[in-house]
């Protein structure tokens, strides 16, 4: 995805995409962090909520794997994944819904205004921008980087924020990242998180971690500057 890899923990990882909020370069590793975050399914039923999903035309914005675009598939959504790259070469109003997570439309970012620009092109004047990043606040924070992210992702969801500030609403979203036991807790927390992750595998007492995330919304009609 024109990105190199960085250092995460004692793992090397790539930057998040829109499938999970952190991504291993090893693919057995993923695989096992895709099996424990949200198996109750809260981000993609909450993004149908709020979409809504079911009928429409939806883009996903730099998928990985596919599990997002899976997942709203599922839920009834004619579903299309697109690159960042590829933004400015969609066709304008081809869109009902765009599901944008974790690696698109970051605040601070250089290109996070040009692909909300980019984002209202596309859709359809009625149509609707989900945009899915961490919350914080949560156990999780501990190994994904808490003392960087909590002020970043607190000043994200502020009234004052960038995303609120710009028409955007905000729903949080209770999740989990959940084990059968707690030795398997114990061995991924370890494997993908070094030393962080025994640290917080050490102060569990059931096999779940708390996980919020926050669902960033806004209808395409709310864009300032943007005709209909």
């Amino acid at each position: 995805m024109g990105v190199g890899p960085r250092a995460h923990g004692l793992g090397l990882y790539s930057r998040p995409v829109a499938d999970q909020t952190v991504r291993p370069a090893d693919p057995h590793l993923r695989e096992r962090l895709a099996a424990v975050i949200d198996r109750e399914a809260k981000i993609p039923l909450a993004l149908a909520s709020l979409g809504p999903i079911a009928g429409r035309r939806v883009v996903v914005l730099d998928p990985d794997d596919g599990l997002r675009a899976d997942q709203l598939g599922d839920l009834g959504g004619v579903v299309s994944a697109v690159s960042l790259a590829e933004l400015p070469s969609v066709p304008a109003r081809s869109a009902d819904v765009i599901v944008a997570c974790w690696s698109a439309i970051r605040p601070g970012e250089e290109p996070a205004a040009s692909q909300v620009a980019e984002s209202m092109r596309i859709l359809d004047p009625a149509g609707r921008l989900l945009v899915v990043h961490d919350y914080g606040r949560d156990d999780v924070s501990a190994v994904l980087g808490a003392a960087a992210r909590e002020p970043q992702l607190g000043g994200w969801s502020h009234r004052q924020g960038p995303f609120l500030a710009y028409g955007f609403k905000v729903r949080v979203l209770h999740c989990w990242w959940t084990w059968d036991t707690l030795d398997e807790a114990v061995a991924l927390l370890r494997d993908a998180f070094g030393s962080a992750g025994e640290s917080l595998a050490a102060t569990m007492h059931r096999p779940r971690l708390s996980y919020k995330v926050a669902v960033y919304h806004r209808d395409h009609e709310l864009a300032p500057g943007t005709a209909a």
